[in-house]
């Protein structure tokens, strides 16, 4: 029996046999080019010939997975026709006389690299796109066969070191229920492509599993708690089974919630929202109960472009959102780049400390033209639903009213054009910044609605770059002080009338969720997945009892009594998983 602890990245409980996706290896031999125009001429047929079948795969998995899922393809598409890969190919070639496969390979590497040194997670993830494009061209130089997934004839399990996009629009209509990989993250388009076809999915189980698995060997996949077990024995077989009838059983009880307002339990009304990347997201947050959009990023309109999204560009993504929501409301975030999230397109500069740089809200004011661009791209989307917009990254009262500036220069334009929006359009702001928090009474004067970034305020709270491994450990979410500014962010809210939402990681988890509508948060933004269950256990407590635990964890010495508070008594008391 082989067990093996991974990332589960998309939810359920899967047994089949095993269907490994072994890697055809091809050598990258390092002779030079004889003749460099002979090499880059068999390198334009390769991405020819890339680009139709990346085109063909894209038209699989439209009729497989859905128009909404797809666009993954349309970004492998511009990647391979991007000039500043394929020129660096050729110069490869040219300059250093490498051969074909070389170049790529080389030119492969070095963007994979780059993509890896960002910090953000989606963008890491990106290096895998690089591979993907630049492995497909290389085979093609080589004459290599994809792999045929869709001789698959009975219920399996792919077991591979990476699933990209590609390898799933080539299952067809094979009965595939599971993926078993060894890299991977959370943002890595085989979990998107699994939480797309609705199958678990196990990530990031190391180097040497696949080594480990035969095809026609028995698996049991747990994509909830990212196991995976090979050939099990009795005892763990039961254990599977066990928990796969509490996990179906739970997803019916849950599934009653879908129709459900949230609310606590003696009626106090909490909005339960989603979050939302790209417009394909939305239909996940509606099929879970979502009352509305309360984040759509919008940088990731631009992030994986090499120009700017024209302004009727981001007019249609943003209008197709607003209309699947049918009147629920739609929070738009302004282009929140800068810090670990680049636009090539924009070529900002690098610099020492990103994170307090110029970025979000910062880029938008110095550069107002491209900002007044998507303020009428959103506007003009006000016509067509209840949109909401806010501006990231706020520190000051001059940083709202200057933005807001803009937004009144961009309706009266589209007012000398006779275009319909809508007048009273409401205006936010993130608080993600200590002082932004200090000063909530003031800014909730000259603002619509608070959404607190909660992921950003903890990290600067605490000084801390939570991603940075040895000093992760002090970013404390249930640091009393950062407790107290969320509260006096709710207080200033309320003294204003306005709403006060969260729509960082804190308003996902069902224990916190009791904490931050004890602190006054009256709207929590979550991703899809996590909509019904926090319904259901906001459905468990009065208000009163929500206010009770935010008091005790407010007034609290560290923030290592809070957890203690939090792991012991609630999940003592509650009889509740609050992870």
């Amino acid at each position: 029996m082989i067990f093996k602890k991974g990332l589960g990245v998309s939810a359920g409980y899967s047994k089949a046999k095993a269907f490994v996706l072994r890697d055809s290896h091809i050598e990258i031999g390092h002779d030079l080019a004889s003749d460099v125009d002979s090499e880059i001429g068999k390198l334009d047929a390769a991405i020819v010939e890339s680009v139709r079948q990346i085109e063909r795969l894209k038209e699989e998995s439209a009729r497989r997975i859905g128009e909404k899922n797809i666009e993954i393809f349309d970004a492998h598409l511009m990647m391979i026709d991007d000039d500043t890969f394929k020129d660096r190919i050729r110069s490869l070639i040219r300059d250093d006389r490498m051969n074909a496969i070389w170049a790529v390979d080389s030119a492969k590497n070095e963007f994979r690299e780059t993509f890896e040194a960002i910090e953000d997670e989606y963008m890491r993830a990106r290096a895998a796109d690089i591979c993907d494009i630049s492995d497909r061209i290389i085979r093609n130089l080589a004459g290599v066969k994809d792999a045929d997934m869709s001789l698959i004839s009975e219920p399996s399990v792919i077991i591979a070191h990476d699933l990209a996009p590609s390898d799933t629009a080539r299952i067809g209509n094979a009965p595939i229920i599971g993926f078993a990989i060894e890299a991977g993250s959370r943002t890595s388009h085989s979990a998107i492509m699994a939480a797309a076809m609705q199958i678990p999915a196990v990530v990031a189980l190391g180097d040497g599993f696949v080594s480990e698995v035969s095809d026609g060997d028995t698996v049991l996949l747990d994509g909830s708690d990212g196991i995976v077990t090979v050939n099990p024995d009795d005892a763990a077989l039961r254990e599977f089974c066990a928990k796969k009838e509490k996990h179906d059983n739970e997803q019916k009880r849950l599934a009653s919630f879908i129709g459900k307002s949230g609310a606590t339990k003696d009626g106090k009304r909490i909005m339960i929202e989603g979050n939302i990347g790209t417009p394909r997201n939305a239909d996940k947050v509606l099929s879970n109960g979502g009352e509305g959009i309360g984040l759509f990023r919008t940088e990731f309109l631009f992030m994986d472009k090499s120009s700017l999204p024209a302004e009727d560009e981001q007019f249609e993504a943003y209008k197709e959102v607003v209309e699947k929501f049918n009147g629920k409301p739609v929070i738009i975030r302004t282009l929140d780049i800068g810090g670990d999230k680049n636009v090539p397109a924009m070529g900002l500069p690098k610099e020492e400390n990103p994170f307090l740089g110029y970025r979000a809200i910062r880029i938008c004011l110095d550069r107002p033209d491209f900002f007044k661009v998507q303020a009428r791209a959103l506007l003009r989307t006000s016509a067509f639903g209840n949109l909401k917009v806010m501006f990231p990254m706020i520190s000051s009262l001059e940083e709202v009213l200057s933005a807001k500036r803009i937004f009144e220069e961009a309706k009266q334009e589209l007012r000398e054009n006779g275009i319909k929006f809508n007048e009273k359009l409401p205006i936010g702001i993130m608080i993600e910044i200590p002082v932004a928090a200090v000063n909530a009474m003031t800014l909730g004067r000259h603002v619509d609605f608070f959404s607190i970034g909660t992921n950003d305020l903890i990290q600067y709270s605490c000084a801390v770059d939570r991603v940075n491994e040895k000093v992760s450990g002090l970013y404390k979410p249930l640091h009393p002080g950062v407790l107290g500014l969320i509260r006096m962010v709710g207080e200033a809210a309320k003294a204003n009338g306005i709403e006060c939402g969260v729509c960082g990681e804190m308003g996902g988890s069902r224990g916190m969720s009791a904490i931050l509508v004890g602190l006054g948060v009256t709207n929590l933004s979550m991703s899809a997945s996590k909509i019904l269950a926090t319904k259901e256990f906001l459905s468990k407590l009065t208000f009163e009892e929500c206010r009770k635990i935010a008091d005790d964890m407010v007034m609290a010495s560290s923030s290592e009594e809070n957890e203690k508070y939090f792991e012991e008594l609630l999940r003592k008391t509650l009889q509740f998983d609050f992870a």
